[in-house]
């Protein structure tokens, strides 16, 4: 909670950096800490990555997997329009709350077996945008900059953390987890990842649904619950949502809708999901089932593109 209260306040402001951010993360004694600013057509954010290091990870030339943890959002912020922090930022909060807490951690001598992978991106004055049940939040930059900066090679899973309020199809407030998207395929929700969310949250571990639609990329004209499934659109890893959720339709783009004690859950989760998967005790995804799948049906890469045109399918 200590780590969660410091990122909302820092996150919380009309002028912060991913250069602050990344300071902040150095003086909990992250050294590995990359920051890069993108300007497009509706503004400029700064992205920021992080790497911790396991015991045992590949960094090192060890055997233990390499987990990808993704703040997924708009922006932090709707400035001018919005004063604060929006309910969209929720997902770089989370992010930041989760390298803030591995780098202490790693201070007191609790060090991961497998490299952690975390990507945010910084962005205070993002624009907003229209959807059917509420207002959302943009990106000044287009997705697929946010994929290509965001979903790095060396991870070999991921959690895509993204506020997920902005709908009538997940109806509880707290946190919950979609099924496992890999290669265009939605496949079963992941065992191990339920068991660890009702650890977490101690009570029935929440799934949200998801459509064909949500794991195609932006652009293609289709609806989509939100980009919490994008990163899966840019890899061939197994891809699972961590969806900060509510009762009723709260916009990405309202102020004072952060729940700390929410961030704090899907935190944790992220925490424990991360030393269990470099211990080689959580699977995303069963591989032998995969290899039915793919021999009985092949792939769905496909979905992973913008598919045809309309002059392609006439």
């Amino acid at each position: 909670m200590r780590a969660v209260i410091e990122a909302l306040d820092l996150l919380d402001s009309a002028t912060v950096s991913g250069e602050q951010v990344a300071d902040s993360l150095r003086a909990e004694g992250i050294q590995q800490v990359e920051v890069k600013r993108f300007t497009g057509e509706r503004g400029s954010t700064d992205f920021i990555r992080v790497t911790i290091p396991g015991t045992r990870g590949r960094l090192t030339g060890g055997e233990a997997p390499t987990l990808g943890i993704i703040g997924r959002l708009g922006g932090i912020g709707a400035r001018p329009e919005k004063i604060g922090i929006v309910s969209d930022g929720d997902g770089a909060v989370t992010a930041v709350a989760c390298a803030l807490k591995l780098g202490r951690m790693a201070r007191k001598g609790d060090r991961l077996p497998g490299d952690v992978l975390l990507a945010t991106h910084i962005c205070p004055r993002a624009p907003t945008i229209a959807h059917p049940v509420v207002t959302m939040m943009n990106s000044p930059v287009d997705m697929a900059t946010l994929n290509r900066e965001e979903v790095r090679p060396e991870m070999e899973a991921i959690l895509s953390i993204d506020t997920t309020r902005g709908n009538r199809v997940i109806n509880q407030r707290g946190i919950a987890i979609s099924p496992t998207v890999k290669a265009g395929w939605i496949l079963r929700v992941s065992e191990d990842l339920l068991t660890l969310m009702q650890h977490v949250t101690g009570r029935v571990p929440a799934v949200f649904p998801l459509t064909m639609q949500d794991i195609t990329p932006y652009g293609n004209g289709l609806f989509h619950l939100n980009s919490i499934l994008q990163p899966a659109t840019a890899t061939e890893v197994p891809v699972v949502g961590v969806a900060l959720t509510a009762e009723v339709p709260v916009p990405g783009s309202a102020t004072g809708a952060s729940q700390p004690a929410d961030i704090e859950l899907a935190v944790r989760f992220c925490l424990e999901v991360a030393k269990a998967f470099g211990k080689g005790e959580c699977r995303f995804y069963d591989p032998g089932e995969w290899e039915v799948i793919q021999r009985r049906y092949g792939p769905m890469t496909v979905l992973q593109t913008l598919g045809r045109t309309v002059a392609d399918t006439s």
